[in-house]
């Protein structure tokens, strides 16, 4: 017999999903097909009025009355369910093809040529390949009340605010009131950052202090170094990179917090100024490749032919070096990986033993959410493993037949497909828990660098396929727990998904191919102005991580042939973190704090540097602080009715002004000072005694 647990063990959840369902109402219709490729929210805030006309000026005729393909365009009111699954279709396709960084390493950097067809499959099977995952542990990850996806409560407070009619509170207002005030304000005030007075987004105030000097510009610099104090008035650099503050628990916050502090605050200016790896020689903040000297690394000098390392040029050039802060960032990395299985082997290992056989036993614990699933049909295991299998044919397909275009041979895909399959439950658990997600970049490319050294598209390719699908299984299945609350039937979900997918990758190719044969200097930062959007920060980095663990190899740079070996200890450090404080938590089992500390979010907390920057996170913390802690605490009722409203509508009003402002004034802006930058032109040069690098003084 099914026990049900009515109170949800998750506040967040119990004071904002709805614990009813009305399964008669129409989901799968006409409407859902409107074209819109904008981002979730904006999907979410766009398709109601254009849902609200469509239901009420489209025939009801019936079509093909009496047989099993009877249809009307029109079943009704436009309702919250069609909203729903509009959302899921558009979230699908949501975000960047991540793939797509390959064409632009190969193309726009090393200049090469990458034929358009391996180039394709790469990009539909890394976001198609994901799903497999995801259907393998949704009983882990979907219908476990535990297993809360915050980043949801956002999306489920606002189809709440935008359909349910609620009576207007004594001197407030109702939650579509508060939804459209705030996104008109946000709409309205994101043209200064945006347009009229971008220094808004960078107040980097310490360099105003002493602009001239290379020390303050250090401290200052919100961009290009330490960051204090500096932070930015812009949704958008708020959000972009660690998703929205107010959806962040409080103790994942605070991990955040103190990782980052200890990372930016205390490891790297200890590491800068004691000249730990030459630090002085280099930017005390930069994801460049350097020569000893300071300058630039000439990476098309060390290329051959073959798209291979030339080891003799290499060796004539010399070594490759990183700025100090890159290389911790790495260190880091390897840290977050090992601590990531400790955490989760001490922490959940019984929590998931426990998941496990109730998703093959009869006796299972379900909340009124996973009870009121039960009314519709299951997607059975098989599509999945149908779609997985499928893929990873055409997967070994294509670096077989198009070795020479891709470099991966066919057992770099088996074990990239591996990892990423291990790693998509405990992974899983940390981003359905904290909001926060620790990535496998950064391990795939140790793996396949060292097992397939000096070949760069290989090493971009084992990287996509090893952790973008699981990032893929992972989208999924937030996505799956979104339809879980809402209470939308699985099959319809898994359509959505599919085809929203499969769209987005179309449009994405053919959209980036043709930008890469359109635009001018494209992520060419040497020959386009600073404020130019087409600079491409995370292709740049992307770039960057292909020639130091694909083209030269972690072999030379962190194995017994490069000077960065050491940075291999940072693998044990991580593993130990966790059982000291699994350890700690057993001999003081009153002391709560010490089961919040999660060491996978503190030392993943900085796993976007670069290109995510100190400015990022100063005003990251300050707003999740204050919502996650002031407001929880101190006014609980405005938190439970319009904190998640307010994410929202900020997201949905900065999204549709960008939008706006883009079309209508592209690219151009207004010159003066409000528009100069953060004015810290000295925070990316060196300080070592007799390095010379241009616009810096010589020390």
């Amino acid at each position: 017999m099914d026990e049900l647990l009515e109170e949800i063990p998750i506040k967040q959840v119990d004071v904002t999903v709805p614990k009813t369902d009305d399964p008669t109402l129409p989901i799968l219709t006409f409407r859902i097909t409107q074209p819109l490729s904008v981002t979730p929210i904006c999907v979410q805030i766009a398709v109601v009025p254009i849902g609200h006309l469509m239901a009420r000026i489209l025939p009801t005729r019936r079509l093909f009355q009496g047989t099993m393909f009877e249809f009307t365009m029109n079943p009704g009111p436009f309702n919250m369910k069609e909203h729903v699954l509009i959302t899921i279709f558009a979230n699908a396709g949501a975000g960047t093809v991540y793939a797509t960084h390959i064409l632009t390493a190969v193309k726009l950097y090393f200049k090469k040529s990458l034929p358009f067809i391996p180039a394709f499959i790469v990009m539909l099977t890394t976001q198609v390949l994901g799903f497999g995952w995801a259907g393998l542990f949704r009983k882990h990850l979907v219908e476990p009340a535990e297993m809360w996806w915050p980043a949801n409560m956002v999306q489920v407070s606002l189809f709440r605010a935008l359909h349910e009619k609620e009576k207007r509170p004594k001197h407030g207002t109702t939650r579509n009131q508060f939804f459209l005030i705030a996104m008109a304000t946000g709409f309205a005030y994101y043209v200064l950052p945006n347009y009229l007075f971008n220094t808004l987004s960078t107040m980097s105030w310490v360099c105003w202090l002493g602009s001239k000097s290379v020390l303050v510009n250090q401290l200052g610099s919100g961009m290009h170094g330490l960051g204090l104090g500096s932070f930015g008035l812009d949704w958008t650099s708020i959000s972009s990179y660690l998703q929205s503050p107010l959806a962040s628990p409080l103790f994942a916050t605070c991990n955040v917090a103190v990782g980052f502090f200890l990372i930016m605050y205390v490891m790297t200016p200890i590491c800068y100024w004691n000249n730990v790896y030459n630090a002085k020689n280099f930017p005390i903040f930069s994801s460049g490749l350097f020569m000893k000297n300071g300058t630039k690394y000439d990476v098309s000098k060390i290329v051959n032919s073959k798209f291979h390392l030339d080891t003799v040029a290499y060796s004539e050039i010399g070594n490759l070096h990183l700025s100090t802060f890159f290389t911790m960032t790495y260190g880091i990395g390897f840290a977050t990986l090992s601590a990531t299985v400790m955490h989760v082997l001490l922490f959940h290992g019984r929590d998931i033993w426990k998941y496990s056989k109730k998703a093959f036993g009869s006796n299972k614990k379900m909340d009124i959410h996973t009870k009121l699933m039960k009314n519709y049909k299951s997607v059975p295991m098989w599509w999945f493993l149908v779609i997985a299998v499928l893929n990873l044919a055409l997967i070994l397909f294509a670096c077989q037949y198009y070795n020479e275009a891709l470099q991966l041979p066919w057992w770099g895909v088996l074990l990239a497909c591996a990892i990423s399959l291990i790693f998509t439950l405990p992974i899983g658990i940390i981003s359905a828990t904290t909001n926060q997600t620790p990535g496998l970049n950064i391990i795939t490319e140790y793996i396949i660098g060292y097992m397939y050294p000096e070949r760069p598209v290989a090493n971009m390719c084992f990287k996509v396929f090893g952790y973008i699908s699981m990032m893929q299984a992972l989208s999924f299945v937030q996505d799956f727990k979104l339809g879980h609350y809402m209470k939308i039937p699985p099959r319809m979900m898994f359509m959505a998904q599919v085809l929203g997918t499969l769209i987005a990758v179309v449009v994405y190719t053919l959209a980036a191919w043709w930008m890469m044969e359109k635009i001018p200097h494209l992520c060419d930062v040497s020959k386009l102005p600073a404020d130019s959007p087409w600079t491409c920060p995370m292709d740049t980095v992307f770039y960057d991580a292909a020639v130091i663990w694909g083209l030269i190899g972690p072999r030379r740079i962190f194995g017994n042939l490069g000077e960065y070996a050491k940075v291999n200890w940072f693998f044990l450090g991580g593993a130990i973190l966790p059982l000291l404080a699994w350890l700690a938590h057993k001999v003081f089992p009153g002391v709560k704090w010490i089961r919040h500390i999660h060491f996978p979010v503190l030392l993943g907390a900085t796993a976007m540097m670069p290109p995510a920057s100190s400015l990022n996170f100063n005003s990251w913390l300050v707003l999740a602080f204050l919502s996650g802690f002031v407001v929880y605490r101190y006014k609980p009722e405005w938190w439970s009715r319009y904190n998640y409203v307010l994410s929202g509508a900020l997201d949905a009003g900065t999204s549709f002004m960008a939008m706006f402002s883009f079309f209508l004034l592209g690219s151009t802006q207004i010159s003066w000072w409000g528009n100069s930058g953060e004015g810290c032109p000295l925070a990316t040069c060196p300080t070592a005694p007799g390095i010379a690098v241009a616009n810096c003084p010589v020390h």
